[in-house]
């Protein structure tokens, strides 16, 4: 006689394991009745000996009854949080980047909460924008050659945004927002990513002209607990919308016709936790699976979107009509003047005549006072007794204070030469506007920075000192700006300095009133030529090009594989049978840390065309030292190989 028919769930686990990040079966009892897909339940984790949440991917009935199966113990909501399609592209993303589907989820699902969930009908209205404000998206949607073709045909495009201010909205957040409209208007959702809450706060001000609020979804860090989840179970419903929010946002399950990033070069976009997926990568991915259209938009270019562009993956789309920023480079007199001439002439003659008029914004590298000191007697740096940290000054006269553990050094010596004395050897946002308020008489100085948070300043005389990324907006845009600290910046050690520099000088210029001078302090070269002819792409394309020969990312695809010596060394062996390039790894070498044993870092790399398999022998290598790692029931010790792909700066 044949075994009776069961039903049974297949359930993924919600555990950072490794070693769980695959379905499991259990059985379904008739108590809990119909048990629909994607809700939330609690099962039983023998291994662990304790009781585990989880989600039901599908449920289906098997013959086999004897089976030996545990139970799922209870339905948590009978809310479908995981929709298919969210599931499918959690999977995606974590097989690409090595990872575990549940720390993708975990990063857009929030908690529940239930007395959101017991007031939600899941029956908002279907919204459109009025005939006005949709005849104004399509002005701003024109001004783009190609625009309308990519969002009517579910396109894929590289926007440049034009460096513009109308009535104090910065022209990308129109232009953002006016195709979510037209999105809107044909019925379909949107979703908009942006790197911070300042960006967030603009794209909100713009779509508040164009479409209803009840269309409009935020998601973001700044939400309660209850608002998030408000936000998420409106995402879940069949009537369109438009999300808008940080780098999570792009995981938001709706059904998506336009995925659009804002800015996507801002580290902000990549995700600090495992399987550290940028938001750029996911909306590739997503955009692949769903067809959406899809937009990058920004006022300069990363190699990585340009090399989507070189391939002709991307469409490059700019204005019909470029009006591009009056920007004035330093002179070769001027470049041969000490460096301890911060503002040139000509630059302090144009900020000047201009605080005359309206606000200058000065944009400097550093906020506080003076963050580094050195010796003043052989100029060593100073650093903290204790931790090795740069010693800095919050103002004139100070103590100097370890920017690291935060200790003072009211004693300190220095090790090479004994002197006791200090000297401020950089200007932060502070000393800059103590150094310019006593050169400018009577004009009002303005700090932005993290510690004074400015969002905007208005149209009376003003010098605005921002660091890089916090500068406010100004009624009318700012009447000069002047690039301070540009060789400072330069100076960074990182293989993508040169795109980030050039992407906070663009923003910077954006934010200038047509026609003002944008003085760009003491530099020269490529990326101040690609600023001054505003050529952006020119720049990330010959950027790209001196990778190539050096296999360095985006041409490649990187991998960091760090853990101990025997780890790292296993891991490497499965990636023998691959066949990469004799090459492909640089290392192990050693990592400088108080652990023990002592660990390793290896880079892999490897083409795009052998990611699949790559990320597929990693992410075995890591589950199976989390399997050997295990002591005893339910304990593991801590994981020994850790993986990482897509790493933007080898250097890390």
């Amino acid at each position: 006689m044949p075994p009776e028919s069961r039903r049974i769930a297949r359930v993924l686990l919600d555990s950072p394991l490794p070693q769980l990040d695959r379905l499991f079966d259990y059985a379904l009892p008739a108590a809990l009745g119909d048990v629909p897909r994607g809700v939330r339940v609690r099962v039983p984790l023998r291994t662990a000996g304790r009781v585990i949440d989880g989600y039901v991917i599908d449920v289906d009935t098997e013959d086999d009854a004897e089976r030996p199966l545990s139970e799922v113990e209870t339905v948590v909501s009978a809310v479908p949080v995981l929709p298919e399609r969210l599931h499918t592209l959690a999977r995606r993303v974590a097989d690409r980047a090595a990872g575990s589907a549940s720390d993708v989820l975990r990063l857009v699902i929030p908690k529940r909460q239930v007395r959101v969930e017991k007031a939600w009908t899941a029956d908002s209205p279907v919204v459109r924008p009025t005939a006005e404000a949709l005849a104004q998206a399509e002005q701003i949607i024109a001004v783009y050659d190609g625009l309308a073709d990519v969002l009517d045909e579910a396109g894929r495009a590289a926007v440049e945004a034009v460096p513009r201010l109308d009535d104090g909205v910065q022209a990308w957040a129109r232009l953002l927002a006016a195709s979510a409209a037209r999105m809107l208007a044909a019925g379909k959702s949107s979703i908009l990513v942006v790197p911070d809450h300042r960006d967030l706060d603009r794209l909100l001000a713009a779509l508040d002209a164009l479409v209803p609020s009840e269309a409009v979804v935020r998601h973001d860090s700044r939400q309660t607990n209850p608002d998030r989840y408000r936000a998420f179970l409106r995402t879940l419903e069949d009537a369109p919308c438009i999300v808008v929010g940080n780098r999570s946002a792009v995981y938001a399950p709706v059904v998506a016709g336009l995925v659009a990033i804002w800015d996507d070069g801002d580290p902000l976009l990549g995700e600090p936790l495992s399987p550290y997926v940028n938001a750029r990568d996911a909306a590739l991915l997503r955009q692949e699976l769903e067809g959406s259209a899809l937009l990058f938009a920004g006022h300069t270019r990363t190699t990585d979107v340009e090399r989507l562009v070189v391939l002709g993956w991307l469409q490059d789309v700019r204005a019909a009509r470029r009006v591009l920023p009056r920007v004035v480079l330093s002179t070769p007199q001027e470049m041969e003047q000490p460096t301890a001439q911060r503002m040139p002439s000509s630059a302090f003659l144009a900020a000047r005549d201009a605080a005359a008029e309206g606000p200058v914004l000065v944009q400097v590298s550093r906020p506080g006072f003076s963050p580094s000191l050195v010796c003043a007697q052989c100029r060593a740096p100073a650093r903290c007794a204790h931790c090795g940290g740069p010693l800095g000054a919050r103002h004139r006269g100070a103590v100097p204070v370890c920017g690291w553990c935060g200790r003072g050094a009211s004693a300190w010596a220095c090790p090479a030469c004994s002197s006791t004395k200090v000297r401020l050897a950089s200007s932060g946002s502070e000393r800059t506007a103590d150094e310019l308020g006593r050169a400018f008489p009577g004009v009002r100085v303005i700090v932005a920075d993290s510690a004074h948070p400015v969002e905007r300043v208005g149209d009376r005389p003003a010098l605005v000192v921002a660091t890089r990324g916090a500068e406010p907006i100004a009624d009318g845009g700012y009447r000069a700006v002047v690039l301070l600290d540009g060789p400072r910046m330069l100076q960074a050690p990182d293989l993508r300095v040169a795109e980030s520099c050039l992407r906070w000088w663009s923003n910077a210029a954006a934010l200038a009133a047509p026609g003002a001078p944008i003085h760009l302090v003491g530099v020269n070269g490529a990326a101040a030529k690609a600023l001054a002819t505003w050529n952006q792409a020119a720049h990330a394309r010959a950027e790209l090009e001196s990778r190539a020969p050096l296999h360095m990312p985006p041409t490649t695809r990187v991998a960091l594989v760090q853990g101990s010596v025997a780890a790292v060394g296993r891991a490497l062996g499965m990636l023998t049978e691959l066949a990469l390039p004799s090459d492909a790894v640089l290392g192990p070498v050693p990592v400088e840390s108080d652990e023990v044993p002592p660990r390793v870092r290896a880079l892999v790399r490897f083409d795009y065309a052998s990611g699949a398999r790559v990320a597929t022998a990693l992410r075995a290598a890591v589950v199976a030292e989390a399997v050997s790692g295990r002591r005893g029931r339910g304990r593991t010790t801590k994981s020994t190989l850790s993986v990482r792909l897509d790493i933007l700066d080898p250097e890390l």
